[in-house]
């Protein structure tokens, strides 16, 4: 009944294992990845026609994370998996980058790619597995792929490089100071595809050589991806892209000089509209076939990108006029919101952010539900990418892929500088807005949320920027890397490369090549020239911080003190009864966390110090010979009781209250006074014993002290 083919080898400290002919039949490919005891199946398939019109290559990829995997149920009053989450969005993007140039020029079938993760081990990050999957089912499924793909994770201890490290060891990085690397690369026999990387602060030689470690270690998943299709591989899908030289020249013919003189106009509202003109003419001047052929729009890009790439490799010459390495006019501005706690506007050329920081509490950190358990986060990014922002009149909703992603990159970049907890008891939460685009959106947010988290107080260990580089290649092997890309050369080029990090080193590395992949020796290259672009931005940066940068008077103001794990239970106390009357006559927020760390939270710092001193009064135990203040309670014929030090009772004998004989407590106390005792210390069944003749009960000071002084 079954075909089955099933291949494995050892890969890492893991078995890897591929199979097929026994799942999802009827799908063009379908494979279950499997390593360690992580499963998951990918599942292809792609339509046999192009739809009417269609003008672009219609690839859709979904990751999902089902948490039966994890032997989990949903959380919500559903219970059931919901919206994607984010890190499924993320994964989704990380298989499309790589997979997405190797189709065939010119295919435009829709093309579904769905990975879904069975198993989970908590040791196997499934990210990898799904990617593997998926290359591997879009290999055997006769689509025009020219895969297949491998992909790897690659850690960085002690100047080594660790290939797939466990996912508790990728959590949470910055509390992690061994582990200086979370990068994932994919990319075929020949070349890199895609690289994205969260780092600190490493070297350009540190990260060129994981990303080439990385592409040496996926050569034998490749080799087994190649091994399974050679015995269960589709028929490859008779598809012939179509020949539309004849219109190619005809658009050639009726437009180029008008397309050369648009895109010689360096403002860029100028030069769109300057493009659209020249379009509309081209079109005018064709025939009514040469219009209605579905390869015209085709036709149109490889004009663009023909005006566009042969400038700039041949001449040097790029749309605005600037030299290959040149980064734009850079302007920095912080403080230009007075409410909020930290704000920066960053604007480089026509791409501008608005970035603004919100220093919140532990209420306010996010909580992240995932397959391997429930964690919180206490940094935020959130980017927001409006029509207007390139002029444009579009549908406003809730953030899509793009926006995720790019806001998960800035996240990456900054996150490596960002204080210790302990040290910055702070949630903190950035927001990206940008206003104008053209070129890098997202390490405008970069810089902008580094000047923006600065002009809020966050003591950062350094400032971040970030440059997006581009590459444009010909056939010949000519190549030109340009430093801080237009929109027109991101889109019209082969690469768009984007390094961000302090002036010590990267922090975070990101990826996508349209063509075959690149060279090292061009990564290499790319990443000097970064490195000498992002040192400038951070020059002009500092250039808006002129002086010490003060703590916002309109954020809450946090104080942590440690306390005993075993005297937790005492502060929360019953049913949180303590905590929460600490809470109520103090004024003042109180986190608690199961390492004994307490947060007090308020506007007003004597809330913070009642509650401080409340809870001081539980967990502190009280000194022999110290001197406190108290009240008494309780009035005896032996004695006064006296609550001293929290709720804590001692009892000051008829005999230690004066230095003279009294026949009653009464005489000179009543319940409710405050009076100043000393801790004489504790008899043998650890009854406090207190005194207060020695005390100067104006003063609080100890009598004998001070007339020793005197002789």
């Amino acid at each position: 009944m079954f075909n089955e083919v099933k291949k494995s080898m050892q890969w890492g400290q893991e078995t890897l294992t591929l199979e097929t002919g026994k799942v999802a039949r009827q799908a063009d490919g379908s494979v279950i990845a499997t390593l360690g005891e992580t499963s998951v199946m990918a599942n292809v398939t792609f339509a046999r026609a192009q739809k009417p019109g269609q003008d672009f290559f219609p690839l859709t990829v979904h990751y999902q994370e089902k948490y039966y995997a994890a032997g989990k149920v949903p959380g919500g009053f559903f219970k059931r998996e919901a919206r994607p989450t984010e890190k499924e969005t993320l994964t989704s993007r990380l298989i499309d980058r790589p997979i997405r140039p190797l189709f065939v020029p010119g295919f435009k079938n829709e093309v579904l790619v769905m990975c879904t993760v069975l198993s989970h081990d908590m040791v196997n990050d499934p990210d990898m597995v799904a990617m593997i999957a998926a290359s591997a089912a879009l290999t055997i499924s006769g689509a025009p792929f020219r895969g297949p793909i491998g992909a790897c994770r690659v850690g960085f201890v002690d100047g080594e490089y660790i290939l797939n490290p466990e996912i508790d060891d990728m959590h949470n990085l910055r509390l992690n100071p061994e582990q200086r690397l979370d990068l994932v690369v994919a990319g075929t026999k020949d070349a890199v595809m895609m690289v994205e990387s969260e780092a600190y602060e490493l070297t350009e030689a540190e990260m060129l050589g994981a990303v080439t470690f990385a592409h040496e270690q996926i050569q034998p998943v490749i080799d087994l991806i190649i091994d399974l299709a050679e015995e269960c591989a589709k028929e490859p899908f008779d598809f012939q892209p179509e020949d539309y030289s004849e219109l190619s020249a005809a658009v050639k013919a009726a437009g180029e000089d008008a397309m050369r003189a648009a895109y010689a106009i360096t403002d860029k509202q100028e030069r769109t509209a300057a493009v659209a003109a020249a379009k509309a003419s081209i079109i005018e001047a064709l025939t009514d076939e040469q219009k209605e052929d579905g390869n015209l729009g085709a036709a149109l890009k490889k004009l663009e990108s023909n005006v566009l790439r042969g400038d700039v490799v041949k001449n040097g010459k790029r749309i605005d006029g600037r030299a290959l390495d040149t980064i734009r006019p850079i302007v920095s501005e912080t403080g230009i919101l007075p409410r909020t706690h930290g704000s920066a506007l960053f604007t480089r050329g026509e791409t501008q952010g608005l970035v603004v920081t919100t220093l919140g509490t532990g209420d306010d950190e996010q909580m992240i539900d995932s397959l391997t358990g429930m964690y919180k986060s206490n940094f935020m990014l959130h980017y927001n990418f409006p029509p207007y922002s390139v002029g444009e009149v579009g549908r406003v909703s809730g953030p899509g892929r793009r926006e995720i992603g790019h806001g998960k990159l800035a996240w990456r970049a900054l996150q490596a500088v960002l204080p210790a907890a302990t040290d910055f008891p702070y949630t903190i939460r950035l927001v990206s807005e940008i206003t104008e685009s053209n070129g890098s959106s997202s390490m405008a947010s970069v810089c902008g949320g580094s000047l923006s988290m600065m002009d809020a107080g966050v003591p950062l260990k350094s400032p971040v920027a970030g440059v997006a580089m581009g590459l444009v290649m010909e056939d010949d092997g000519d190549y030109a890397i340009l430093s801080d890309i237009l929109g027109d050369e991101d889109h019209l080029g082969d690469m768009d490369f984007k390094v961000a990090g302090t002036e010590n080193g990267i922090t975070s590395l990101q990826m996508d090549i349209k063509i075959a992949g690149i060279t090292s020796d061009i990564m290499s290259k790319a990443l000097e020239q970064a490195k000498a672009g992002r040192l400038h931005i951070l020059e002009e940066m500092g250039k808006a911080l002129t002086g010490a940068q003060e703590f916002s008077v309109h954020a809450p103001k946090i104080e942590t003190m440690q306390i005993p794990t075993d005297k937790i239970r005492e502060v929360i106390g019953s049913g949180g009864k303590v905590i929460r009357e600490i809470v109520e006559t103090s004024g003042a927020k109180v986190d608690i966390n199961d390492d004994g760390v307490i947060k007090l939270a308020s506007n007003d710092a004597e809330a913070i110090k009642k509650a401080y001193d409340m809870i001081h009064s539980i967990v502190a135990e009280p000194e022999e010979g110290v001197i406190y203040k108290g009240t008494v309670v309780k009035l005896v014929d032996f004695g006064a009781f006296v609550n001293f030090f929290g709720k804590r009772d001692g009892l000051v004998h008829v005999s230690q209250i004066e230095n003279r004989r009294l026949n009653h407590p009464s005489d000179v106390l009543k319940e409710g006074q405050e009076v100043w005792v000393k801790l004489l210390g504790f008899d043998d069944r650890g009854k406090v014993r207190l005194a207060m003749k020695m005390v100067d009960q104006e003063t609080g000071k100890e009598v004998v002290k001070e007339e020793a002084a005197e002789e």
